[in-house]
């Protein structure tokens, strides 16, 4: 899919989440849904089975995002599916968010981490980022078992890995 396509389907998203009155919640609930989905092979593999009727995907959208997100959040990514397009709903999320962010002045961090942050944990480290980088800095944060101790965080090609795993390989560069 070309940028341009992705771009589409971001401005589109964005525009649902505009209309609905809160652009920053449903944005962050369609990021944190497209990883989550993207982050399963086999989801992402029926999602993206043209020999699966849009139907069925339609349903394991239901099931799986239903109890946790607003209906709006489940109808959107219900569309970029329906529309043949699960394979590159984590890019128009991502793209989504960016929109959102530049509207308000600001650049998208993604932040992994092993567990949820909670909302204070969230705005103290948008604000060391902000001070870091100079810009205003929006935080997505993704709940990623893979992360070990500490955080990864992603803004545009700057990845900032502050995990234990990473300290200890910096160690053994350092004594090899």
């Amino acid at each position: 899919m070309s940028d341009a396509h992705i771009d589409g389907y971001a401005t589109a998203l964005l525009e649902i989440a505009r209309a609905e009155g809160d652009v920053a919640t449903l944005s962050d609930e369609i990021y944190q849904a497209a990883q989550a989905l993207d982050g399963n092979a086999e989801l992402r593999a029926a999602l993206t089975d043209p020999h699966v009727p849009a139907g069925r995907k339609q349903g394991i959208i239901e099931d799986l995002l239903g109890p946790r997100t607003r209906r709006v959040t489940v109808a959107a990514i219900g569309l970029v599916v329906g529309a043949g397009q699960a394979r590159h709903l984590s890019d128009i999320a991502t793209r989504m968010a960016e929109l959102a962010a530049e509207q308000e002045g600001a650049v998208v961090a993604e932040i992994r981490s092993a567990v949820p942050m909670d909302p204070d944990q969230v705005h103290r480290l948008e604000a060391a980022l902000s001070a870091a980088t100079g810009r205003k800095v929006e935080a997505k944060v993704v709940v990623d078992e893979g992360v070990v101790g500490g955080l990864v965080t992603k803004i545009g090609d700057t990845v900032f890995d502050g995990t234990v795993k990473s300290r200890i390989d910096e160690l053994r560069e350092q004594w090899a």
